[in-house]
């Protein structure tokens, strides 16, 4: 079955993954910008970063026929340095243009500090001026529901902040409801040790649905697994799915959510 991996840190990756990614049907990765593995100590860091996510990955993905689309940001991990996190963001809007670029993120909070709420802002401020979609990370463990009141707070609080042009991602079963009651789309990360298992997230999608649903493996340089989403597949199989519904949540939703941007231009097909 055909599918979207709509969050994937394939700087981390090796070029076997892509391969793994093709093999099970993968047609389009999309990589937000996230934190190395350690802080960044000056915005030229961020700009070679940049252009390899712009430049070099989209030619490794096309080699193995996925279309490679990302997100730009200084993640909230490094958003303690204000000075910093302000010379990351002034380099994004000339790089907006970028055929390949679909918006602002992953955005969010880490630790819910007032500096990291700062940059926060002013990354939504940055995306409602240049109408852009924004993608947000939500914090780990005990900081999860209150970083994502947080969050939803300031978006809703920019006032020119549309929720349908805003996903939200890793939600778990205490952050989805809220999530899809105030109308922005909710993310599930499909993680083996944290965030969310494969069959916590099908329960999920029993319970609320598969409106505004996308499921991703944020595969990066951490325990993850690139191939978490074809596992899901097999889960909802298992389950009884049928294949109308399995299409809408691994591919008929990230297109749907991407398309929102000019740049998007994978076709799904039959």
């Amino acid at each position: 079955m055909k599918y979207i991996e709509p969050h994937a840190h394939m700087v981390s990756r090796t070029t076997d993954d892509y391969e793994k990614l093709a093999f099970a049907g993968c047609i389009a990765v999309c990589e937000p910008a996230f934190w190395a593995g350690f802080d960044r100590s000056s915005a030229d860091g961020f700009r070679d970063y940049f252009d390899q996510l712009m430049l070099h990955e989209p030619r490794r993905a096309a080699s193995y026929g996925i279309d490679h689309y990302c997100w730009l940001c200084i993640n909230p991990k490094e958003a303690e340095d204000l000075a910093l996190a302000r010379e990351v963001i002034a380099l994004i809007p000339e790089r907006l243009t970028s055929p390949t670029v679909l918006g602002i993120g992953e955005i969010g909070l880490n630790k819910n500090s007032r500096n990291e709420l700062t940059i926060l802002e002013e990354h939504i401020a940055l995306a409602a001026a240049h109408e852009q979609l924004i993608l947000v990370h939500t914090p780990h463990l005990e900081d999860k529901y209150k970083g994502t009141a947080l969050t939803l707070d300031a978006l809703e609080a920019h006032g020119s902040i549309r929720p349908e042009r805003v996903i939200i991602d890793h939600v778990e079963e205490h952050t989805i409801g809220m999530v899809l009651d105030r109308g922005f789309w909710a993310g599930m990360t499909l993680y083996p040790d944290s965030k969310c298992s494969i069959p916590r997230a099908v329960d999920m999608l029993d319970r609320y649905g598969i409106d505004r649903i996308w499921m991703n493996s944020a595969c990066d340089w951490g325990v993850s697994n690139p191939m978490a989403v074809p596992r899901a597949v097999l889960e909802m199989k298992r389950r009884g799915w049928d294949a109308g519904r399995i299409r809408k949540v691994v591919l008929e939703n990230p297109a749907a959510f991407m398309s929102q941007s000019r740049h998007f231009h994978t076709g799904i097909g039959t």
